[in-house]
């Protein structure tokens, strides 16, 4: 599908869809977990729905409730009742299913899932999407294998991919060029038969602030485990089971970075509700990138919700940014890039080329059909704006791009469009539904089939 963004400016208060992160390690520990847990407001996109059918198929009962009338900044669940299998000291077990389980395009999904699927005596079977059969889990199939389970997969590690329990346990090595496979291991360890212990050296590490996230949840769950403080190394006793999880989902910084880069470039102001700067996310970093980069941006607090105001009355100035812990932003920091004056470097991020896509050849390729200036490094992108505009920034040509079917490049280029100088027709829309339904629709973009 093609949809067309005529350039305009985006002005207004914006709701944030909930987190992926979040919502996606919700489910499936409440999933896991035993008793009833209620998920306030979780994520509605495709990722989060394939992650609930996972679920679903591994025995948990869920009950979605819709909201009473459509929201058209996406809102569309109000909450998940989830009755959870109560894998671990609860007893629970399994659901054997009677087919591969398809996490569409959810890569946080098939991680996640398959290690807590290793804890089951029954083998289970993940596929997904074109993209996903080609998104390698070799160094997670290696650990779990070193911790006595049965794995099989493509010789690239990619899906289709099998597992088999039982979990016993020992001393592994997991290199983690996504911090998805960490994530994955510790948030089964615990699960894990009493007496067995998990122990993970950690020699490389990208993503940081995910694994705080994913050690947050098992502190509030009450989790023994022994860490080092630069989580190269763990140590995760069995014999847990995880309680109901219940609340609201917190908002999502990923997402919050596109309508945010769409007021800087655009002039805005754009009010964002919805996140909280407290939060362990490592993408809430983009809007000290924005403010480094010339933006206006103001956190204020009313009562128990924060509102932030983002804008931009002057140039927008280049930098160098790492973004080794917050890849997923790359798109985005790529485009708000193209818009400021000077050459920007965005480094120690060669972990974007293993996402839904090569984010970094992908980027380059498809800014340069809008005219920009890009260089391609092993670890990132080099990016110089084109001709200041009257407005005192630089202005990219209209044209067509691809998509490529990866819903954060699919956003970027759309929010890329908003200051060009003239309309931008990109492939492959739908993707953007992956993480952020409405999106599009918040852009005014105009569909064709």
């Amino acid at each position: 599908m093609y949809g067309i963004i005529t350039p305009h400016k985006i002005t207004g208060t914006i709701r944030i869809p909930a987190s992926k992160s979040h919502t996606i390690r919700r489910l499936l520990m409440a999933a896991l977990g035993e008793g009833v847990s209620e998920i306030a407001y979780p994520l509605d996109s495709l990722d989060a729905r394939s992650c609930l059918e996972v679920c679903r198929a591994l025995g948990a009962v869920i009950e979605v409730s819709p909201a009473l009338q459509a929201d058209p900044q996406g809102a569309g669940v109000v909450r998940w009742l989830v009755r959870g299998i109560g894998v671990g000291a609860a007893g629970g077990t399994f659901k054997a299913p009677d087919k591969p389980l398809d996490v569409g395009n959810s890569g946080t999904t098939l991680f996640l899932a398959l290690a807590a699927a290793a804890l089951g005596k029954e083998p289970i079977t993940f596929t997904g999407d074109a993209q996903i059969r080609h998104r390698s889990a070799a160094p997670l199939l290696q650990a779990l294998s070193g911790i006595g389970i049965r794995v099989s997969s493509t010789p690239q590690g990619c899906a289709p991919i099998t597992v088999q329990g039982p979990w016993k346990g020992g001393r592994v090595s997991l290199p983690c060029p996504t911090s998805q496979y960490l994530s994955a291991v510790l948030l089964a360890a615990p699960l894990a038969p009493e007496g067995t212990c998990t122990e993970i050296a950690v020699p490389l590490l990208n993503e940081k602030p995910y694994i705080a996230m994913t050690l947050a949840y098992l502190d509030a769950q009450q989790v023994a485990y022994e860490a080092a403080a630069d989580y190269s190394w763990f140590r995760v006793s069995g014999g847990a089971s995880y309680r109901p999880l219940n609340g609201p989902v917190p908002g999502d910084f990923s997402s919050a970075a596109f309508p945010a880069c769409a007021g800087v470039i655009t002039g805005g102001p754009v009010k964002l509700l919805g996140l909280d700067p407290e939060d362990t996310q490592g993408d809430k970093a983009f809007f000290a990138m924005l403010h480094e980069l010339g933006a206006e941006v103001h956190w204020e607090k009313r009562l128990d919700t924060w509102l932030v105001q983002v804008a931009r009355t002057g140039s927008l100035k280049a930098g160098t940014f790492d973004l080794n812990a917050t890849p997923d932003i790359l798109p985005i920091m790529a485009v708000i890039a193209a818009y400021a004056e000077g050459e920007s470097a965005l480094v120690n991020v060669a972990h974007a080329r293993i996402k839904e896509t090569d984010r970094l050849s992908v980027m380059a390729l498809e800014l340069r059909k809008l005219g920009v200036w890009t260089e391609e490094r092993p670890d990132g992108l080099l990016i110089r704006g084109g001709a200041a505009s009257s407005g005192g920034f630089p202005v990219l040509r209209g044209g067509t791009v691809d998509g490529h079917g990866d819903h954060r490049v699919v956003m970027a280029l759309a929010v890329a469009a908003l200051g060009a100088e003239g309309p931008v027709e990109i492939s492959g829309v739908e993707a953007a539904d992956v993480t952020y339904p409405g999106f599009l629709s918040l852009l005014a973009y105009t569909p064709l089939a």
